[in-house]
């Protein structure tokens, strides 16, 4: 009896793209450790502070940009590889830096890397992943993200402990952000292990290769359907334009994307993320406990974001992130309220909103948007949707690292967390009256929701004349 798919075979496939989250999320929480000591280095204002965080993003933004027309030309494989490779050199680059400026140049190349491969990553996996595990293999990206997040902290306190505060200034930070070529080196070489994406070998006219992948996936009779489905999904691309998702109906989706994007980011979780240190040594923590909780933070990070993958299906999406957005903005109302009453002795209390906070993200807002937002959108434009919606991901998360230092100095820590919660109180009106229900959906019940009256009737009518 032929084996419908070799299990072991799709894990690998799964993981190894997935594991481009752990370069996102090493980048993302490396520089909370590292930015105190180029502070005091280089005497940053809070402008340079947050663009010394935030230019990332930039390269970010440039690779989601260029990811799908790079692809398509190249490969996802090849750019993947390509992708680790940036990170590798930007993670060594900012090791060596000579000064703030080759520091900002190195990270924009890993930027460059992590935008390559945020876009790509998930999209390679929906590519080649069995339907019926689809969803579980996708939300690889964001666990191996928060891995990544809470290894880090970890690493930053190891490495701040190591030596004294001199040595810190000397060696330390670029021990931090050195550590980067460990997940670089680990991604490309599990890389060499991996096909090319099937739906891109059948767009190149490589359709012997590509079923061999997929019989090897799926088995022999569900490759041969699902070579014929790609094959009539492209044709249906090429003759597609990215028009249409500002006509009448899609255009909703297409905004109910965007501002989960937005909402993912701007809700507060990655001011917690980059500012962490700074924000537990402004209420009294010192002599490098204030990595030791910012550490704790990543490890609830883990803990409830693993516990979303069992409660996304099983719950449903709408509910999870109106459940969570409300409260969110109850613990960012507590966390300025702790600021503006008793900021100097409220270092556990502390910790514990944060932590309420940081567990109310992981299991909503935090993963959600990025399983969320390729299901709202019909196959022939979903990569073009996704990749839209993701520039806006990456320009919020390049706005509030860059102008998180700006408003805790010219607004004070109270104002900038209650300006946080009322972004949340917004995110959960916006969840409760426009976001839908997807769970349990197909998508092509999900594309339904999308379109008018008139335009179900019409199909309706022809579905009738054609039975």
């Amino acid at each position: 009896m032929e084996k419908k798919h070799s299990l072991w075979y799709v894990i690998l496939i799964a993981a190894s793209a997935g594991m481009a989250g752990l370069l996102y999320g090493f980048d993302t929480a490396v520089i909370s450790g590292a930015i105190g000591y180029l502070q005091e280095i280089y005497n940053l204002s809070p402008a340079m502070e947050g663009w010394v965080i935030s230019c990332v993003m930039v390269g970010g933004v440039t690779g989601v940009a260029l990811s799908g027309f790079l692809s398509d030309r190249w490969g996802r494989k090849k750019l993947l590889m390509m992708s680790a490779i940036f990170f590798i050199i930007s993670a060594l680059g900012s090791a060596f830096a000579i000064d703030v400026t080759t520091l900002v140049l190195a990270r924009i190349l890993g930027g460059l890397g992590i935008g390559f491969a945020s876009a790509l990553s998930v999209t390679y996996i929906s590519e080649c992943a069995p339907p019926a595990i689809r969803g579980r293999l996708g939300s690889l990206y964001q666990l191996f993200t928060i891995f990544g997040i809470c290894a880090t902290f970890y690493i930053n306190y190891f490495v701040a402990n190591s030596g004294t505060h001199e040595w810190g200034l000397e060696l330390g930070w670029r021990w931090m952000l050195g550590y980067g070529t460990i997940p670089g080196i680990i991604f490309l070489f599990l890389l060499f292990f991996i096909p090319e994406s099937p739906r891109y070998l059948i767009q190149k006219g490589k359709d012997k290769e590509a079923f061999h992948i997929l019989k090897r996936i799926n088995g022999d009779e569900v490759a041969k359907k699902e070579a014929k489905e790609i094959k009539a999904s492209i044709e249906v691309e090429q003759s597609s334009s990215v028009k249409e998702l500002v006509k009448p109906g899609l255009r909703m989706a297409m905004g109910v994307g965007i501002f989960l994007a937005l909402f993912n980011q701007v809700i507060g979780m990655n001011a917690v993320t980059y500012y962490g240190p700074d924000i537990f040594r402004s209420v009294g923590f010192e002599n490098n406990t204030e990595f030791l909780a910012t550490s704790i933070i990543g490890s609830v990070q883990v803990v409830f974001t693993i516990l979303a993958i069992f409660l996304i299906d099983k719950l449903g999406r709408k509910k999870l992130m109106a459940i969570g957005s409300s409260l969110m903005a109850i613990f960012m109302l507590l966390i300025g309220s702790v600021f503006y009453f008793e900021p100097a002795s409220s270092g556990v209390l502390l910790i514990i909103l944060i932590a309420g906070f940081t567990a109310s993200f992981c299991v909503s807002m935090g993963p959600i948007p990025w399983i969320m937002i390729p299901e709202i959108f019909p196959n022939h434009l979903r990569a073009k949707a996704v990749g839209i919606a993701t520039i806006f991901l990456w320009g919020a998360n390049w706005a509030i690292g860059q102008f998180t230092p700006v408003l805790i100095n010219n607004m004070g820590s109270s104002f900038t967390f209650w300006m946080f919660a009322i972004i949340n109180v917004i995110c959960f009106i916006f969840v409760m009256t426009i976001v839908p229900e997807t769970k349990n959906k197909t998508l092509e019940e999900i594309g339904q929701l999308w379109k008018s009256k008139k335009q179900v009737e019409k199909e309706e009518k022809v579905q009738e004349e054609m039975a």
